[in-house]
């Protein structure tokens, strides 16, 4: 079954980081970090042990 959690995690991920590419946005802006943040929520959900 997929995990649509994880989908949806690295969708938005990859919908920020090409807004932040398109715009030359530095490290410090708050889509920068939201990027940030995703990256630690998708590799704690990939290091979860499956119940």
């Amino acid at each position: 079954m997929a995990d649509l959690y994880l989908k949806a995690l690295e969708s938005e991920r990859k919908a920020l980081w090409a807004t932040c590419r398109l715009k030359g946005l530095a490290r410090d802006t708050a889509e920068r970090q939201r990027i940030v943040a995703l990256d630690e929520q998708i590799a704690a959900h990939k290091n979860r042990k499956p119940a």
